[in-house]
């Protein structure tokens, strides 16, 4: 059990450390909470916030897999790489993907409110 909680404890550490660190990860986390108090604003359905939850949990975790792939890269290639290079461009482009998803959601789920469709 105890090495189950140092498990919690370690991934907590990691997670507050790339926020703390990482200035995208900061204004992702902005982002997700502006679109938070949006959704209260809007009133969103359950099923619309949960689209949207689910949409900056991506982004975040897109991130923060980004930010791990960068640091190992890092590590073990400290001099440039044409494989590096492209392994940190496939994790950036990833963040893009679930990014370029989450616009889309947005464009979707408040599109209708602010039309004032329903």
């Amino acid at each position: 059990m105890k090495g189950l909680l140092a498990s919690f404890g370690y991934a907590w550490r990691g997670l507050i450390q790339v926020c703390k660190t990482e200035r995208n990860m900061k204004i992702h986390l902005a982002a997700g909470v502006i679109v938070l108090i949006l959704s209260g604003f809007f009133r969103l359905s359950w099923q619309e916030f949960l689209f949207v939850v689910l949409a900056i949990a991506l982004v975040l975790m897109a991130e923060a897999f980004n930010t791990a792939i960068e640091t190992v890269v890092d590590l073990v290639s400290p001099d440039y790489h044409r494989l590096a290079g492209k392994a940190k461009d496939a994790a950036a482009g990833a963040v893009l993907a679930a990014a370029i998803f989450s616009v889309v959601v947005g464009i979707v789920v408040f599109g209708r409110h602010i039309l004032g469709g329903r």
